[in-house]
């Protein structure tokens, strides 16, 4: 278990593979923390060095008190990435950790090489429907809202198995503080403009049941991209990683080679 103080936050960060490995970093979705992976990265291949953080007010790292704007989230990993020494990386962003991603490629070229953008977009929602969201957690807490975004995450098949309980607890156990503060980040963030100026070689991931993200959106996003590429994977929803870890850690693979990473 590793903590990296930052400037302003403490974020938990786990690293698995050679300090000289080619860095993949993932960066994860509203809701949950770095073991949204754990399914991807023992089929990935060997010698990478694997970069995953829980985001601020997330998983085990600190939650500051709500709002959170993107430039802190994209500030957060900026630091982080530049006190582990991270260079020339493959970013993989899932829904919010996808905008992040979007926005640092854009800051900081020198930081990442390549991207994967899955399930995300360069705007994702109105900010009304986000302030509704929030209203409804401070009201009632993340449990009252649980059900419905259990649903937007998954696919039907995947709602009926008993790994589903798994990912509603990681979600209500959320620190409200934080679900709200990246809230307000997403709701306040259109990336449309610096998203269109990407050079950086970009596979986007789609899942055809995501009802957070569908497909249309993904792909609309990932049109702004110069030469990038999108797939869909089928009978997945909003985290094809965990509902098809197998096919998602193919599609990287092959990213990945077709770079020369592997």
């Amino acid at each position: 278990m590793q903590i990296v103080n930052l400037q302003t936050v403490a974020l938990h960060v786990r690293v698995d593979g050679p300090e000289d490995g080619v860095p993949v970093v993932f960066g994860n979705s509203l809701g949950t923390d770095l073991r949204l992976w754990d399914k991807v990265v023992p089929l990935l291949p060997s010698g990478l060095r694997v970069i995953r953080f829980d985001k601020r007010g997330h998983g085990l790292s600190d939650c500051p008190a709500a709002p959170y704007s993107m430039d802190q989230l994209v500030g957060d990993t900026e630091a982080l990435l530049d006190q582990l020494g991270v260079s020339g990386c493959a970013f993989v962003g899932l829904s919010i950790g996808g905008m992040i991603a979007q926005k640092l490629a854009a800051r900081r070229p020198d930081l990442i090489a390549s991207l994967v953008l899955s399930n995300t977009a360069a705007k994702m929602g109105d900010a009304s429907m986000w302030k509704d969201r929030i209203s409804a957690i401070q009201a009632g807490g993340i449990e009252a809202l649980a059900d419905p975004i259990m649903e937007r995450w998954f696919s039907a098949e995947f709602l009926a198995s008993d790994e589903l309980a798994a990912w509603r607890n990681m979600l209500t156990r959320t620190p409200r503080e934080g679900y709200i503060g990246c809230c307000h980040a997403i709701a306040g963030t259109d990336l449309s403009e610096a998203t269109s100026k990407l050079t950086q070689p970009t596979l986007g991931i789609a899942g055809s049941e995501d009802g957070a993200s569908p497909p249309e959106l993904v792909e609309g996003t990932i049109a702004m991209i110069k030469g990038a590429s999108c797939h869909t994977i089928e009978g997945a929803g909003h985290l094809p990683c965990v509902e098809r870890p197998t096919e998602y850690a193919a599609l990287l693979t092959a990213f990945l080679k077709e770079l020369g990473h592997v």
